[in-house]
């Protein structure tokens, strides 16, 4: 049997234990304002000249994925299938045309259709702030007013 001090550190270290096998992990993700804006600056250096857009994820769970998206050129109007986008506007401006019909779809990958350009579209200008969703399916295009859009945004699977 045990006295004094070591049966006092044998108490606590089982008394850890077992707080720690019945406390959960907490999965959330989380990046503070700083990080973000960390981010994003790092990202803006790395951008090469001429490079209309950056892409890198911030926070990840399983295939969800919430990334900082910096675009300096328009890319080509686009349909996420079977994915929602869900987007913050972090900096700068642009505009969203949404919905419509995509002229000349090409299936690009089985995530990513793109087509020339966006018929019938809603169009709305984009500022810091702004959030969008994009349900799965529906065609959207960003466009770029000024220097750069930058957004946060995150591709959600589509329930069958």
């Amino acid at each position: 049997m045990m006295h004094g001090i070591g049966a006092g550190l044998l108490a606590a270290f089982a008394l850890a234990a077992s707080v720690s096998a019945q406390t959960p992990v907490d999965p959330t993700g989380f990046a503070a304002a700083a990080d973000v804006t960390a981010q994003v600056a790092a990202m803006e250096r790395a951008m090469k000249p001429g490079q209309g857009f950056a892409w890198q994820p911030l926070l990840s769970s399983g295939a969800t994925v919430a990334a900082i998206e910096i675009w300096r050129k328009p890319a080509r109007p686009a349909v996420h299938p079977d994915q929602a986008e869900y987007a913050t506007v972090l900096a700068g401006a642009g505009t969203l045309v949404s919905g419509g019909t995509l002229e000349q779809p090409v299936t690009v990958k089985p995530d990513l259709i793109e087509g020339s350009r966006i018929i019938g579209g809603t169009t709305r200008p984009l500022a810091p702030g702004d959030v969008i969703l994009v349900p799965a399916g529906v065609p959207h295009w960003f466009g770029i007013t000024g220097d750069r859009l930058v957004l946060l945004g995150t591709k959600v699977a589509a329930k069958p």
